[in-house]
């Protein structure tokens, strides 16, 4: 399958989870992917991952949480390859406090980088998606459709993120541009790893975020992304598309 061959697509948090993902199955797909995350170390292993296998990538290093950088990494995009077809929005991070417990510096962090990130993102990319009709998908989450313990920021954060693309997705439509959102759950990642709970958790609210099938790899969710971002989504817009085993079934 070629959907991306011609097409240049950006990944941010392609260093592991559900962005490594991803930036894998599109450059399987004969797309150029530029990748991008803050750990660089892993992202060089990613290139060479894609390369290895015939694909066509480079990295850059982007922190998606500070003011300027999202310019600054589009503008190497299209240096490197001269358009953008695709966003790939999947940097995120997590933590787990109880919401009477959770810090100012916590919920501001994880606003950053979740929402104001991605809308910065989304702002910097938007005229050069103009020029392509292109696509954008943001990373939402189950929490962004329902109430979850321990998670107050990060519900609240891709709540954000899915408002925004949905007023995205309507505004742009008739320019071409389309929008939509993954909403994943009960996906094993990076992101939970090492995570802590806090003393007190009640374990039986663990039961709104496993599955029915069990935790899958993150390669479930690059399929969903690679049908938003590609052609094969044109009448796709404004929407959010559930990877979750049946929690919200």
């Amino acid at each position: 399958m070629t959907r991306f061959e011609n097409k240049v697509v950006m990944v941010t948090g392609a260093a592991s989870g559900i962005g490594r993902a991803a930036a894998l199955r599109v450059a399987s797909e004969g797309g150029k992917v530029f990748c991008t995350d803050i750990n660089e170390e892993a992202l060089q292993e990613l290139v060479a991952d894609i390369q290895q296998q015939g694909g066509e990538a480079i990295a850059q290093r982007f922190d998606i949480s500070a003011e300027g950088a999202a310019e600054d990494c589009l503008a190497s995009l299209i240096a490197q390859w001269g358009r953008l077809d695709a966003l790939v929005n999947m940097a995120g991070i997590l933590r787990f406090c109880n919401a009477h417990e959770t810090p100012l510096e916590v919920w501001q962090k994880i606003i950053a980088v979740n929402l104001t990130g991605t809308f910065m993102l989304c702002k910097a990319v938007l005229p050069e998606l103009l020029k392509t009709k292109g696509a954008i998908v943001n990373a939402a989450s189950t929490a962004s459709l329902q109430g979850r313990p321990w998670g107050v920021a990060y519900g609240a954060s891709k709540g954000g993120v899915l408002a925004m693309t949905r007023s995205i997705a309507v505004e742009y439509a008739k320019r071409g541009v389309r929008a939509n959102c993954v909403c994943p759950g009960d996906i094993n990642t990076g992101m939970v790893e090492g995570l802590s709970f806090p003393e007190d958790a009640d374990f039986d609210l663990l039961n709104r975020i496993t599955s029915l099938s069990g935790a899958k790899g993150p390669e479930v969710v690059a399929g969903a992304i690679a049908l938003l971002a590609s052609d094969d989504g044109i009448h796709i817009t404004g929407e959010e598309i559930r990877v979750d085993g049946g929690i919200l079934a």
